[in-house]
């Protein structure tokens, strides 16, 4: 017990960094949740007693924490809001119905445009019911100069934007948008296929520590086959292949935010491995950014009324 208390500590200082929100889970931000219990102990005397003990919940198959209450928002917290997908790539029967599934756990609908967009003036009309934008990028481009203004200004505006890639050539479209948008870029073609834990250094293989999109997650598979990203100077780096390739990165300034990721195959294989439900779902919560966009984004049941905590600092201004 008394090895656990400085780790406590770290958890309660890292926990009171992020706002208390009524639509995250107590443990967001959290990679290892731990739970409280009462157990019966035997001390050396032979007196047995009752104590507090502090543990992990509970993980699954993968290590991963068990349980949607381990996610980063409770369940139905989004309900009534709408992730918009492009999805240009349909090979190897991608149908997006496993993702699809997930977010719909924490109340998204989908509405996705498969292997064509819609017309720049029908996407900006779209984009009108939707809190973010994801794209699944294929090996030739499909966006043109007039979608990419729409992009922009569904970004600038504050929403989320996912771009996805894939290994080689499979990142047109998400290089049009990532350049425009930071900067930056995917290339090459890497076998990954492997399952890693949080980084131990920094530039390491692993998940970022201690940030709300890896809630519940010490283990993330990284895809079968995926590119590197070329972040430039304005994001920030999210997760790191076994490889020692940076696969994922994150923008989150000035109340906007944003994904880029280059390894879009463990959206629909092996799905089940480690903890790509979670993200997904976490990835999607964070990005409604309901820090910035509060009760308009987020369900009534869930909404900052109902919790019991005022927010840690004010939301930006949208």
């Amino acid at each position: 017990m008394r090895a656990l208390r400085p780790f406590l500590a770290c958890v309660a200082v890292v926990l009171s960094s992020f706002p208390a929100a009524a639509q995250y889970t107590s443990v967001a931000g959290d990679n290892i949740p731990v739970e409280r219990v009462r157990e019966q102990v035997r001390r050396a005397d032979g007196v047995v007693e009752t104590q507090e003990v502090v543990r992990p919940v509970a993980r699954d198959d993968f290590g991963n924490a068990r349980g949607n209450q381990n996610d980063l928002a409770i369940d139905g917290a989004f309900d009534g809001q709408t992730v918009a997908v492009l999805q240009l790539y349909t090979g190897e029967g991608f149908d997006f119905s496993l993702p699809e599934a997930a977010l719909k756990e924490k109340g998204f609908s989908v509405s996705r445009w498969v292997n064509e967009p819609p017309s720049p003036e029908e996407l900006n009309k779209a984009l009108q019911k939707a809190c973010q934008l994801w794209i699944l990028s294929d090996s030739r481009r499909h966006l043109s100069d007039a979608h990419l203004k729409v992009i922009r200004k569904f970004f600038d505006a504050g929403h989320g934007i996912y771009l996805w890639g894939d290994n080689a050539p499979y990142y047109e479209d998400a290089n049009a948008v990532g350049n425009a948008l930071f900067g930056a870029y995917l290339s090459g073609n890497v076998h990954g296929d492997q399952t890693v834990g949080l980084q131990v250094e920094p530039d390491g293989p692993g998940l970022l520590r201690r940030h709300l999109l890896t809630t519940g997650l010490e283990f993330l598979y990284e895809g079968i086959t995926i590119s590197g990203l070329v972040a430039g100077r304005h994001l920030k780096p999210l997760l790191y292949g076994s490889a020692g390739i940076l696969v994922a990165a994150f923008y989150d300034k000035r109340g906007k935010r944003a994904l880029f990721d280059g390894g879009y195959t463990r959206l629909f294989v092996k799905w089940d491995t480690a903890g790509t439900a979670r993200y997904v779902k976490n990835a999607a919560a964070w990005l409604a950014n309901a820090e910035r966009f509060g009760d308009a984004v987020v369900a009534q049941g869930a909404r900052s009324g109902a919790s019991q905590q005022p927010p840690s600092r004010p939301s930006p201004k949208p």
